[in-house]
């Protein structure tokens, strides 16, 4: 019995670590497919509008974490993690609720300092 308990213990922990490796692999969504979706799309706005279901608000942060993982064509990395954290973490705040969220949205989605430096 005690060995069916550890057997179950060590499966379960070789599981979670290969969805933690999963979850640094590739981005599951392309820069591109961000940029249409969230910003050229009404995503962003519906969200910094207070007007998203919860589910457009978890599709938006899904986004974010899938662009900060990838890397851009052109400009700094650092500039590029300083951006796209700030999005995850305003799209982060909207799937909580905080009131916040919107105003850091509205801060985090400046289109001219991202595009001016990486695209």
């Amino acid at each position: 019995m005690r060995m069916i308990a550890v057997l179950g213990l060590v499966g379960i922990s070789a599981a979670l670590s290969l969805s933690a490796v999963a979850e640094d692999a590739e981005p599951k969504h392309s820069i591109k497919e961000c940029m249409k979706t969230c910003f050229k799309g009404p995503l962003i706005k519906k969200v910094a509008g207070g007007e998203a279901t919860d589910e457009e608000k978890a599709k938006l942060h899904e986004m974010m974490v899938a662009m900060a993982k990838a890397t851009p064509k052109k400009g700094d990395a650092e500039s590029w993690k300083t951006k796209t954290e700030a999005l995850v973490k305003a799209s982060k705040a909207a799937v909580e609720g905080a009131a916040n969220a919107a105003g850091m949205l509205k801060k985090a989605a400046n289109c001219k300092a991202c595009h001016s430096v990486h695209k």
